[in-house]
């Protein structure tokens, strides 16, 4: 494969995974998709930094359940409807324009409903 492209998915890799670890701390921002897609761009440029992410011990279980069974475990998911609570709460509170709050509230309602339809891992 061209330099350039390996660099080029190399990019989207870091940027992917920058964004999912992220999204473990910043509502709206989802982890899971992210780091998917770092999974995704590394498996085309590195090597090494496909190993290290599907041996991460926070990130990998989760790639490893997607891949394998197309889930999400029960913490993850209890994580995620926490914070889809608290975050339309939080926005209500910092005083956000309702168009705002009504579209955040929107995108966590579909959020939602995906996170809980995906089956739980088999353990």
């Amino acid at each position: 494969m061209d330099i350039g492209i390996r660099l080029l998915w190399l990019f989207v890799g870091l940027t992917s995974l920058a964004l999912g670890a992220l999204g473990i701390v910043v509502p709206l921002l989802p982890t899971t998709p992210f780091l998917l897609l770092a999974a995704f761009a590394f498996a085309r440029s590195s090597a090494r930094m496909t190993t290290w992410l599907h041996e991460h011990r926070r990130f990998g279980p989760l790639i490893a359940n997607w891949h394998k069974y197309g889930s999400i475990d029960r913490s993850a998911k209890i994580v995620s409807m926490v914070v889809i609570v608290l975050a339309p709460i939080l926005t209500f509170a910092i005083g956000v324009p309702t168009w705002a709050l009504i579209t955040q509230v929107i995108v966590l309602v579909c959020s939602a409903a995906f996170i809980l339809t995906r089956p739980l891992p088999p353990h």
